[in-house]
């Protein structure tokens, strides 16, 4: 199984007439885009790299300046591109902390050892994230994630232990 590539930006515009793209970011990490950084450029079925030379903040978007793009013509053919990453090329996360890609596909046992389901889904919510869990006799389980509720991940073996709260599966 291929891990699949991480989506870090989208080109939403070009900008000015040297190239440079105005970039919606969908990273935590804008700093990423420093230059000499390798990124996949994904349009359409083409997926080609492409090099940070320049890259600097513009409200909430940041505006890029690529090394193989150097007029608005080529800038203006890359707009609706995403922009990625391998996923061993995240930035690292806090102790405790994983992105989304890590978890999906993780088995889910509770804590007397019953196989719950497969994390499917993590739904951002205002309060907290919540785990859609699929499998086994449930239909679908949303567990809170929440420190009492997910006790233990084990990304290296795709294993997360939960404590049910009470009557989540009546």
């Amino acid at each position: 199984m291929t891990e699949e590539r991480i989506g870090v930006g989208k080109i939403v515009a070009p900008h000015g007439v040297h190239g440079e793209v105005k970039v919606e970011p969908w990273t935590d990490f804008p700093e990423r885009f420093r230059p000499g950084l390798k990124l996949l450029l994904q349009l359409g079925l083409e997926t080609r790299r492409v090099t940070v030379a320049g890259a600097r903040p513009h409200g909430r978007h940041l505006l890029l300046k690529l090394e193989e793009v150097n007029d608005c013509n080529s800038a203006e053919a890359l707009r609706g591109a995403v922009l990625k990453v391998e996923p061993w090329e995240v930035e690292p996360l806090p102790e405790g902390h994983y992105y989304i890609f890590q978890l999906l596909g993780s088995r889910v046992y509770s804590t007397d050892g019953e196989f719950l389901g497969t994390l499917t889904d993590v739904l951002a919510t205002g309060a907290n994230d919540v785990y859609v869990v699929r499998g086994n006799n449930y239909k679908e389980i949303l567990l809170p994630a929440l420190k009492d509720v997910v006790l233990k991940i084990d990304v290296s073996r795709k294993e997360i232990i939960v404590a049910l709260p009470p009557g989540l599966l009546d």
